[in-house]
């Protein structure tokens, strides 16, 4: 009997070390993804203000006559 409650003691510290590993995998996993948000937003009006000056540089073509 001790030696069950011994295995079963064991096995709840292997599943609270592997809780508290996975709580901090997900605190980095999203400080992670706001950084990737972040990054994204920024790509995205860098796009936006790219697509301006190619609108406004094919505006001022002039037209095939």
């Amino acid at each position: 009997m001790r030696a069950e409650l011994d295995t079963l003691e064991a096995k709840l510290r292997q599943v609270a070390e592997l809780c508290q590993s996975m709580r901090r995998d997900n605190v980095a996993l999203r400080q992670q993804l706001v950084a990737a948000q972040h990054d994204n937003k920024q790509l995205a009006t860098r796009l936006d203000a790219a697509k301006a000056r190619v609108q406004a540089l094919l505006d001022a073509l002039p037209e095939d006559a």
